[in-house]
C-alpha cells in the first residue's frame, strides 16, 4: 500500500513454493541460506536444523543439533558461515558450519545474559556480537576473544536490535515503546538520545544504512519512519494494519517497506513517496476548538458548571479536542494513515480528494 495518487494495483496472490516441517514447537526464527537453496530454523524444542533443497526439489535435512536450552534468536553470517544462537538461559552459543552445510562446529559459548536471549546480531567488520536479553541488558562481545566489552541496561525488555557499521550507533527497541540509541566504542557506550513515538511496545525495528532511516513497529498497530540521516528529526508514522505489527523488512534497491501484521496482513509501502510528518500532540486541559474543559480539569469545570469532556488529538494536526469536535474520520495517505483515522471538523473539511488518495 502506497501513497501514489495512481489506480490501485492488482492484487498479487504468492505462490507457496515449499513447506518445511521444521520443528515439534514454536520455530522461533528461520534464514534462507544464499545462494544455497537453503534453510536454517531454531526453535522452542532445542534444536538447530539446517534443511537443503535437493534434486528432487523437497527439501531435506542435512544438520540436526539439539542444544542444552530452547533456542530464542539466531543471526548468521553467509561470508564466514558464522552462525550465533541465543538460547533461553541466557547463553550464545558459537559455531561455523561446513561448506557443504552438512556440520556444525562449535567454536564459543558467551555467557551474554541472566535469563531468555531476546535478539542477536553478528557484526562481522568489527568482530563483535550484539546482543539483549529479559534482563533488561544490552551487551556487546568480542569475537576474536569471547570477552564481554561492555553493557548497557535498557529501560525494559528490548525487542528489536540494529546496527550501524559506519557511525557504530546500536538502535534498541523495547516492550515500553521507546527506541534507545548508543555510540558503541571498543570498551565503553555513550547514550546518544531515546525516541518516544509509540504507545505500545516496539515489536520489530528495520534499519536502512543508504537513506540512514530507521523503521520501528509496533503492538499499538503502527509503523514509525525516524529520519535520522536527515537530522531533521522527522517522524513520519503509517497506519496499515489492524493489529499488532510483528515483523518489518527493507529492499533498499526499490526502496520498499514490507509490514507483517497479527491481522495477517502484508503491506507494502513505497517509501519514494513524499510524506507529511506526523504532527505531534499538544497538551491542553480544555478542547482547542471549543474550550470545554477536560475530565481532569477540575477548576474549569467548576467555574463554567460544566463536565469535563475526554481528550482526543486530530491527527492531522495535532491539536487536543473533544470528540464533538472531532467527529469526522478521513484516510490521509500522504500522511501515512492508509485507514480512517479521527480529525478535527475544520481539517476534515480541508481534506481534498488528492490527500485521501482519490
Amino acid at each position: 500500500m502506497a501513497a501514489e495518487i495512481q489506480p490501485k494495483p492488482l492484487t498479487r496472490k504468492p505462490i507457496l513454493l515449499q513447506r518445511v516441517e521444521g520443528s515439534q514447537e514454536v520455530v522461533n526464527m528461520a534464514v534462507i541460506v544464499p545462494k544455497e537453496e537453503g534453510v536454517i530454523s531454531v526453535s522452542e524444542d532445542r534444536t538447530v536444523r539446517v534443511w537443503l533443497k535437493r534434486d528432487s526439489g523437497q527439501y531435506w535435512p542435512s544438520i540436526y543439533h539439539a542444544m542444552p536450552s530452547p533456542c530464542s534468536c539466531m543471526s548468521f553470517n553467509p561470508e564466514t558461515r558464522r552462525l550465533s544462537i541465543g538460547l533461553d538461559n541466557g547463553t550464545i552459543s558459537e559455531f561455523i558450519l561446513s561448506e557443504d552445510y552438512n556440520k556444525m562446529t562449535p567454536v564459543k559459548n558467551y555467557q551474554a545474559h541472566q535469563s531468555r536471549v531476546t535478539m542477536v546480531l553478528f557484526v562481522l567488520e568489527l568482530e563483535w556480537v550484539l546482543s539483549t536479553g529479559q534482563d533488561k541488558q544490552f551487551a556487546w562481545h568480542c569475537s576474536e576473544s569471547g570477552q564481554r566489552l561492555g553493557g548497557y541496561r535498557t529501560s525494559a525488555v528490548a525487542s528489536g536490535l540494529q546496527f550501524d557499521v559506519e557511525t557504530r550507533h546500536v538502535f534498541i527497541g523495547d516492550h515500553s515503546g521507546q527506541v534507545t540509541i548508543l555510540k558503541l566504542e571498543q570498551e565503553n557506550c555513550t547514550l546518544v538520545t531515546t525516541f518516544r513515538g509509540h504507545t505500545g511496545g516496539v515489536t520489530a525495528l528495520c534499519w536502512d544504512p543508504v537513506q540512514r532511516v530507521l523503521f520501528s513497529g509496533s503492538s499499538d498497530h503502527s509503523v514509525i519512519m525516524w529520519d535520522i540521516g536527515g537530522r531533521k528529526g522527522t517522524a513520519i508514522e503509517l497506519q496499515g494494519h489492524n493489529d499488532k505489527v510483528q515483523a518489518l523488512s527493507y529492499a533498499q534497491h526499490t526502496r520498499q517497506l514490507i509490514s507483517c501484521g497479527g491481522d495477517g496482513g502484508i503491506v507494502v509501502w513505497n517509501m519514494d513517496v513524499e510524506r507529511q510528518e506526523t504532527p505531534e500532540w499538544l497538551d491542553s486541559d480544555s478542547c482547542q476548538k471549543c474550550d470545554q474543559p477536560f475530565f481532569w480539569n477540575f477548576k474549569q469545570m467548576w467555574d463554567s458548571k460544566k463536565i469535563g469532556l475526554r481528550q482526543h488529538h486530530c491527527r492531522k494536526c495535532g491539536k487536543a479536542v473533544c470528540g464533538k469536535c472531532s467527529s469526522k474520520r478521513s484516510s490521509i495517505p500522504l500522511m501515512g494513515f492508509e485507514f480512517e483515522v479521527r480529525v478535527c471538523d475544520s481539517c476534515h473539511e480541508a481534506i481534498t480528494d488528492e490527500d485521501c488518495g482519490i
